[in-house]
């Protein structure tokens, strides 16, 4: 695997794995101001932007380690 295409798998898994780590902890705004009824109280994005991190991370090494032992 190349450097850029390395990249581009990181920068692609880490977009998806964000859209499926962010409904994890979300809670509604019991009293929102006028306009805001769908956000939430306390979104957390710079939490879920470390696991996130963190997770792609790892799914990237398991994906290096798998292509570079020629399996696929």
């Amino acid at each position: 695997m190349t450097l850029p295409m390395g990249i581009a798998i990181y920068f692609t898994m880490w977009w998806i794995v964000l859209f499926a780590v962010l409904p994890f902890g979300v809670e509604p705004d019991t009293d929102p101001a006028v306009g805001m009824a769908g956000a939430p109280r306390r979104p957390r994005l710079g939490r879920k932007a470390l696991w996130t991190t963190l997770v792609t991370a790892i799914l990237w090494v398991a994906i290096y380690l798998l292509v570079s032992s020629d399996l696929i």
